[in-house]
């Protein structure tokens, strides 16, 4: 029995060494396994290395990182221009380095510091049996398993969605160019500007606008962009200073500049038509200072050029109006101040006209009128030629109308229209009862019916209702007749048609005296009408 329990005692101590031993042995060869499972690399697919192989611009393998990539790089036209689209903004000098690889088989770049102060990407680029393999290594994620939270990783691709949906759509031409100039990125409306509008483009991008790279500002810098076919588009452009470049937005003014254009051209001819207009044209602004003047200005009030020059104020202006005896001289100098201040009023609400006579014996029609805004224009015109021409004809009014006054015959003239135009002194103490009473004329068929109800019934006054048919000059008239008044006096009626169709009818006294003191002014009367 004692026999029994030894040997179990025995059998259970050596398990329980042999259970120690195991413990310490796994203990010990785990770390091991652990470094070993460490130093081959990456086991999940998301952490593989992110490589191209291309035949030429052909993509001929990727691996899934490398897929992933070109997904989220899809303005371009083909794998090649997508991976240089990503690369290029990151690596400065990527295409001559590219050149280079092919002759040495191998190259190794380091590209620039991100923008949050992320380390810099590494390239590996390979010549592979005539093949291009491309390795682009992140050292801030190289080996390490980086878990994104799915949220958040969801938030910032729909983020990343719509500022490259936005910038695809925006009309304005963006991009971001290196220190030295080069085109390494751009949004799809510089793509295609680039393209001349086929849709399709390459990288690199040419580079578009030859401006001057300055400090960066938010003053636009107009920049004239010429096409092959010679056609130019304008655009207002916008640079940013960048750690490691430039960021530009352009945006088209075509519809300005032409708008410009077109305001330029009409302010010329407006400019060279009032240069040879013979009046006198000042346009002052809103604060009343002189903008605009033309020649003429000059000429009549004999103003020197520089004071004009000078954009002096309407006050100025009028003062030295006065100075040069151009403006009427008022003795007392407040009611010429008081005069001023109502042609700017009066002028300004669109009424003012004055007339000038100046000592020389010119004069002068100023005529001031309005603008919106406030703006005020002044014409200044020599009429004096009108109003001699006016005063000439006045006193040749007056002189005819005093020798048809001085006349004993009553004497009337009736127009084409068969109003009465001209009536002398003798035909209104005649006929007084033919005044225009209320009525703006008389008309030759409201006369001769007054006419036969004073006179004996008389053939006479068929013939002149009818005298208004050769008004319009296509025959001549002249015909008279003797009538009797009611009251017993006998008159002589003499009608005859003048060369601006105009008809005359005069009445004479039949009376021996009369005619001995008048004269015979008309002759014998007749019946017959002469054509």
């Amino acid at each position: 029995m004692a026999d029994v329990l030894l040997s179990g005692l025995i059998v259970l101590g050596t398990s329980l060494v042999t259970v120690v031993c195991a413990l310490l042995v796994v203990s010990r060869l785990m770390p091991k396994a652990t470094q070993a499972q460490s130093d081959m690399g990456p086991q999940h697919p998301m952490l593989e290395r992110t490589v191209f192989l291309f035949d030429g611009a052909a993509l001929v393998d990727a691996t899934p990182p490398a897929r992933l990539l070109l997904e989220a790089v899809p303005t371009a036209h083909d794998d090649w221009a997508r991976v240089l689209a990503f690369l290029m903004p990151r690596f400065e000098g990527l295409q001559s380095s590219l050149a280079q690889m092919r002759k040495d088989g191998r190259i190794e770049l380091y590209g620039c510091r991100g923008l949050n102060g992320a380390a810099p990407l590494r390239l590996i680029a390979e010549d592979v049996n005539g093949l291009t393999r491309l390795t682009v290594i992140d050292p801030d994620a190289e080996g390490q398993g980086i878990l994104v939270d799915g949220l958040s990783q969801r938030a910032m691709e729909d983020e990343l969605e719509t500022l490259r949906h936005a910038l695809d759509l925006s009309p304005s031409l963006v991009w971001q160019e290196t220190a030295s100039g080069e085109p390494v990125w751009a949004n799809r409306a510089y793509a295609q500007e680039a393209s001349n509008g086929e849709g399709t483009w390459a990288w690199p991008l040419p580079q578009l606008f030859g401006f001057e790279r300055g400090d960066a500002t938010t003053t636009p810098h107009r920049t004239c962009l010429t096409l092959p076919d010679g056609t130019e588009r304008w655009f207002d452009c916008h640079s940013y200073r960048l750690r490691d470049g430039w960021l530009h937005f352009a945006q088209s003014v075509d519809a300005l500049v032409s708008a410009e254009q077109s305001l330029r051209e009409f302010v010329q001819t407006l400019s060279r038509t009032f240069a040879d207009l013979p009046i006198g044209l000042a346009v002052f602004n809103q604060a009343h200072e002189l903008h605009v003047f033309n020649p003429a200005l000059t000429d009549l009030t004999s103003l020197q050029v520089s004071f004009l020059a000078n954009r002096p104020t309407l006050y100025a202006f009028l003062d030295r109006l006065r100075e040069t005896r151009i403006m009427p001289d008022s003795h007392d100098y407040r009611s010429w101040r008081e005069r001023m201040a109502t042609l700017e009023s009066e002028a300004s609400m669109g009424r003012h006209v004055e007339t000038w006579s100046l000592p020389d014996g010119r004069t002068y029609r100023i005529t001031g009128r309005p603008h919106p805004g406030g703006s005020l224009a002044l014409l200044i015109e020599d009429i004096s030629p009108i109003t001699a021409q006016t005063r000439q004809h006045q006193a040749e009014q007056a002189l005819n109308n005093a020798i048809l006054d001085a006349m004993s015959e009553a004497v009337a003239v009736f127009d084409a229209a068969g109003r009465l135009q001209r009536a002398n002194a003798a035909f209104w103490a005649l006929w007084p009862h033919l005044r225009p009473d209320g009525q703006k004329y008389l008309t030759l068929n409201q006369a001769i019916l007054y006419w036969s109800q004073a006179c004996e019934p008389a053939p006479i006054w068929d013939g002149l209702r009818h005298a208004q048919d050769f008004g319009d000059g296509h025959g001549h008239l002249d015909f008279g007749d003797t009538l009797c008044l009611r009251s017993g006096e006998a008159l002589i009626l003499q009608a005859r048609s003048l060369e601006t169709g105009a008809l005359m009818v005069t009445f004479l006294s039949s009376c021996p005296s009369l005619r001995t003191m008048s004269g015979p002014l008309l002759p014998k009367p007749s019946r017959v009408i002469a054509q």
